[in-house]
């Protein structure tokens, strides 16, 4: 009999729920960089071993929003840990536990109830902290967890917390994890072939490449004002326009004698197949994260 189920991995900005995923498949499925935000919409990364197939979802980061996107990722974040088997709440292992990891804690708790879904605290970067500071960051965490379950009255879900230190970059305890999860899911079909590690269509998969350059290149103020999309795909030719939302923005994407594209365009071409032709067009999309007619469009 095989068994199948999703997880659903919340987390504040950056505490490395896509370095975890990827971590977790085994291959890049999901954009990373350091800057705030590069998740923005619900990322699916399939595990397959044995008779067990796991789907994970990388949700955006829950944060305080500051436009209407922001508050679609909230959204699209809460609603992913509706239905699923397993949820995730990740927090860093160095550093005090704030109001981002409490907002995310109390998502997963409510999201879990009595009955619900598992629960588990993921203590993520244990490679950059101490043992000793490990260990009173669990223990913190665990305190932090029976103060919101008296708070939303969610005692049923805090008695079923299970607590991961682990390292999603260097892969230290990532397998005990997944073994762990795996043990947690129910009996079922496989909703994917056995070698798929993502259901992300191609042409999707290519503009979130051009985002995460443009993310790495671009200074902190402008990424956030940037969107990726597939305007033209007959392979091996494919066109991304990348939109901006005002004039200023462009020439900063574009690069003196348009060598941030150029940059970006071969960084991109080296993860695509040989023999594909790359085109990058910038146009200005004014307001565009505050604007709900474009965010339906973009399909936010």
């Amino acid at each position: 009999m095989t068994k199948s189920g999703f997880v659903a991995i919340l987390g504040r900005p950056n505490v490395g729920k896509s370095t975890l995923l990827n971590a977790i498949v085994g291959a890049k499925v999901s954009i990373t960089s350091s800057t705030p935000h590069t998740t923005r919409n619900a990322v699916r990364g399939i595990w397959t071993e044995d008779e067990t197939q796991i789907i994970f979802v990388d949700t955006p980061g829950i944060h305080r929003p500051k436009s209407t996107l922001g508050g679609r990722m909230n959204n699209t974040a809460r609603s992913s840990a509706s239905g699923v088997d397993v949820v995730v709440a990740v927090i860093e292992a160095r550093g005090e536990i704030g109001p981002g990891d409490r907002q995310v804690l109390s998502a997963m708790l409510e999201a879990c109830g009595a009955h619900g879904p598992a629960p588990i605290v993921l203590v993520n970067k244990i490679d950059r902290t101490p043992h000793e500071e490990i260990a009173k960051h669990l223990l913190a965490a665990s305190k932090v967890i029976d103060e919101l379950a008296d708070k939303l009255n969610a005692q049923a879900a805090a008695t079923r917390v299970e607590f991961f230190p682990l390292s999603a970059k260097i892969g230290r305890g990532v397998p005990e994890f997944v073994n762990f999860v795996a043990a947690r899911m129910p009996d079922g079909p496989f909703f994917y072939p056995e070698d798929e590690v993502s259901d992300i269509p191609e042409a999707e998969y290519i503009a979130e490449l051009v985002r995460e350059q443009l993310f790495r290149k671009m200074r902190e103020e402008i990424p956030h004002s940037i969107h990726c999309r597939v305007s033209n795909f007959e392979w091996p030719n494919v066109t991304v326009e990348i939109l901006v939302e005002r004039d200023s923005q462009k020439g900063m994407v574009i690069g003196k004698g348009g060598l941030i594209l150029k940059d970006v365009g071969t960084e991109v071409r080296k993860q695509m197949p040989e023999g594909a032709f790359l085109e990058l067009r910038v146009r200005v999309e004014p307001g565009w994260q505050q604007r709900n007619d474009v965010l339906d469009r973009l399909g936010y």
